[in-house]
């Protein structure tokens, strides 16, 4: 989320811990051939289609165009809303009359644009090389599936799902996808951002020690809500604003914090084993709000009783931060400033050359897709993906949540069907009074049922 480039055009659009079964020889001789398919020489022209045509998604096909890895092609489009791919298509097409880099590199007709919640397999059908799928995280695990089994290349926004079930469907995907030996890209930056990359290192060198806490954050004033339209069905409303219901975002903490959260994890090496926390909703009351919070404030506890202290708040007016820190026995480190400060040496400070990180994982994912390199990304991001979930269970519900439980027992919020229509009934509803159901601390069941089998 918040890419600089994607702000031309966001105004004007709509927006290891699953184990891998033994393959059968069958299975085996069909990825094989999935992989032959998959690679694509360094002069093949690799074919893209776009899935969710938003700010965000339109700045990643504007990235992909202007790759310097070999020839690309926007071969075909598809949006849940029609004028949110006509306008993509439309700034694509302006850029291009002015770009020289992107010139010639669109292609699609209208029979290769698709529209509506199910435009995705027909999209995904339609002859491209890479998918790219930027749209609302609830239904990422399911066409990154689809996509898997297509023997397409993914690359995919941020947070790949929203729940449990979601995270354990996208790790079953992405363990398919590398038994294909197809490439996995997730829109993380900061994992191709230089200045992170050589801070990490260091820290990982030992540069401070070991790591005994870290504290994040991501707090700004949150994002646009277009409102209810009175000729559109509960369904379309939701996915017009699907930032503000849980089944679609995950809620803040998963859709944006993520972010922070992943660099957390890229540090520790691993993964909480808890989390406490708390959040709530005390300035964004209305409906037309949905259902998520505006503030969570967490902490995540890792192995050997390491913590990270984590705020994410989306309220105006208030002290901003996008930011990371790391805590150290000899030191501390501002990571997101590439800043490390040892105890009692030399402050060291990041100075190389610091390309867009946002153009650099497109680069990488295609240099991975044309020299046939392992490029898998969809494992860790799951990984993260769950963590601010399990921040989320524990705001929501005052609990202490372990990881275990969480993973295998987390609360479903999607509807749990693979096939969506205008028409179809979204798994929350507002009440008589138009207000939608908010989690309450102390009240709210985090957790499915258990069950005997």
């Amino acid at each position: 989320m918040s890419d600089p480039s994607a702000r031309q055009c966001a105004s004007s659009s709509r927006r290891s811990f699953l184990k891998q079964s033994s393959a059968t020889a069958a299975t085996s001789v069909m990825a094989a051939s999935i992989a032959r398919r998959a690679y694509a020489a360094d002069n093949n022209d690799i074919k893209v289609a776009l899935i969710g045509c938003s700010g965000f998604g339109t700045a990643a096909a504007k990235h992909l165009l202007l790759s310097t890895q070999g020839p690309v092609t926007l071969h075909v489009m598809c949006d849940a809303f029609e004028d949110s791919l006509e306008q993509s298509l439309s700034y694509l097409q302006r850029e291009a009359e002015h770009n020289n880099d992107i010139t010639g590199k669109i292609d699609v007709p209208p029979e290769r644009q698709f529209t509506g919640l199910d435009g995705y397999k027909k999209a995904i059908d339609s002859g491209a090389d890479l998918v790219v799928l930027t749209t609302p995280p609830g239904f990422r695990p399911l066409q990154f599936e689809y996509a898997v089994k297509q023997g397409k290349h993914v690359f995919m926004a941020n947070p790949l799902a929203v729940d449990a079930a979601g995270v354990r469907r996208v790790l079953a995907a992405a363990a398919e996808a590398r038994q294909k030996n197809l490439k996995v890209g997730v829109g993380l930056q900061r994992r191709h951002q230089a200045s992170y990359l050589e801070t990490i290192k260091r820290l990982h060198d030992g540069a401070i020690g070991d790591i005994t806490c870290m504290r994040v954050y991501w707090d700004g004033g949150g994002v646009k809500h277009r409102g209810r339209q009175s000729d559109m069905t509960e369904m379309q409303h939701q996915v017009l604003n699907w930032y503000y219901f849980n089944w679609l975002s995950g809620d803040h903490i998963v859709e944006q914090h993520v972010h922070n959260l992943d660099v957390a994890n890229w540090v520790i090496g691993k993964h909480p084993i808890a989390a406490q926390g708390m959040g709530g909703r005390q300035v964004r009351t209305g409906s037309e709000y949905g259902q998520i919070y505006d503030h969570f404030a967490v902490e995540f506890i890792y192995d050997n009783d390491v913590r990270v202290i984590s705020n994410c708040r989306q309220i105006k007016g208030c002290y901003n931060s996008v930011s990371e820190y790391a805590h150290g026995a000899r030191g501390m480190s501002t990571i997101s400033s590439g800043i490390i400060e040892p105890a009692g040496g030399p402050k060291w400070r990041f100075r190389n050359e610091n390309p867009n990180p946002y153009q650099v994982q497109y680069e990488d994912l295609q240099r991975a897709i044309r020299n046939n390199l392992a490029y898998n990304e969809a494992e860790y991001a799951a990984t993260s993906t769950m963590t601010g979930i399990l921040g989320r269970m524990a705001a929501y519900s005052g609990k202490l949540m372990r990881w275990d439980i969480a993973l295998s027992r987390g609360r479903n919020l999607a509807p749990g069907i693979d096939r969506y229509d205008w028409n179809t009934r979204p798994p929350v509803v507002p009440n008589a009074e138009g207000l939608y159901p908010i989690p309450m601390p102390g009240t709210y069941d985090p957790l499915e049922p258990e069950t005997n089998s």
